[in-house]
């Protein structure tokens, strides 16, 4: 048998355990104390959560998910309500399609799995509204599984620490796949919390816009800060606006039918937006995408 050489190069397997113990200890020391996090929290609760967080802020999502919980401790009690109420209940999330989502996610759980969130990851992507990363997520956060768990965060970790580039593709690609799975680590419990622990990283250190290198736990082994934080190379990233937008006058439509808590006429409507044509076009999206209902020549709710 010939001795391994003390200088030899680590192996995959032992860089891999050096990332998993360095980032778990990071989040151990820093995780922030949110409520989805808490060991009472239900897989329902964790659900919500992932809803919610879907590209908004923690800190918006914070009230708006205590008060869902409050009134919807359980899917059956939110499949029992109607859907207009889970769009009303959303207020200014944002992207309210997601509240219709979650209600006909809660109406299948209760009807097709006795009101429990199932633990099967399968079973899981097949609720209506619920997609790779939420069928990830939930599966983990909630049940301790061993899956890889890729959000917008995660995907720029893994772009600079692994990959040694500023930013990740605009669509998480089968390389990303690849790269997230053989990080995992192999017991589950473990590769549950590294997968919050990275999210995490990737929230509060290694941000899209001001990353802090400098307090990075992963800085020594970080392939982009080693090549010298090249800039990002291919198409533009380009924020996104809301000023102006139709989003943004779908969202003074949806504010009015909200508040009104009963039928809406046109008129009324009409009050939120000069443009007249931008304004019919808003309302007709939404009416298209179920979050509000026509009841009659221009009287309008959200739906039933």
């Amino acid at each position: 048998m010939v001795a391994t050489s003390p200088s030899a190069p680590a192996t995959a397997s032992q860089l891999h355990s050096t990332l998993h113990t360095t980032v778990i200890d990071w989040y151990e020391a820093n995780a922030r104390d949110l409520p989805w996090r808490t060991p009472d929290a239900s897989p329902w609760a964790v659900m919500v959560s992932e809803f919610m967080l879907q590209q908004t802020p923690v800190k918006r999502v914070l009230p708006a998910y205590a008060a869902w919980l409050e009134r919807w401790p359980t899917p059956a009690d939110l499949a029992a309500d109607a859907p207009g109420e889970a769009v009303r209940m959303w207020g200014r999330l944002g992207y309210p399609r997601r509240a219709l989502r979650l209600h006909a996610a809660a109406t299948a759980i209760t009807e097709d799995h006795g009101g429990e969130v199932p633990s099967d990851h399968a079973a899981l992507l097949a609720l209506p509204g619920v997609g790779e990363y939420t069928a990830a997520a939930v599966a983990s956060f909630a049940f301790r599984q061993r899956h890889a768990v890729l959000d917008t965060n995660v995907r720029r970790v893994f772009a600079r620490a692994v990959t040694g580039v500023e930013y990740p593709a605009q669509a998480t690609t089968a390389a990303e796949r690849r790269t997230a799975t053989e990080l995992l680590p192999a017991r589950a419990e473990t590769a549950a919390t590294w997968a919050v622990a990275v999210m995490e990283l990737g929230a509060l250190v290694c941000t899209a816009r001001s990353p802090e290198c400098a307090g990075c736990p992963l800085r020594a082994e970080c392939a982009w800060q080693r090549a010298g934080r090249p800039p990002y190379v291919g198409p533009a990233r380009r924020g996104q606006t809301y000023e102006g937008t139709d989003r943004q006058v779908r969202g003074k439509l949806l504010a009015v039918l909200r508040d009104a808590h009963g039928e809406v006429a046109q008129a009324r409507l009409d009050e939120v937006w000069h443009d007249a044509v931008q304004r019919a076009r808003a309302l007709d999206g939404l009416v298209a995408d179920g979050l509000v209902e026509p009841v009659g020549p221009g009287v309008y709710r959200l739906p039933q």
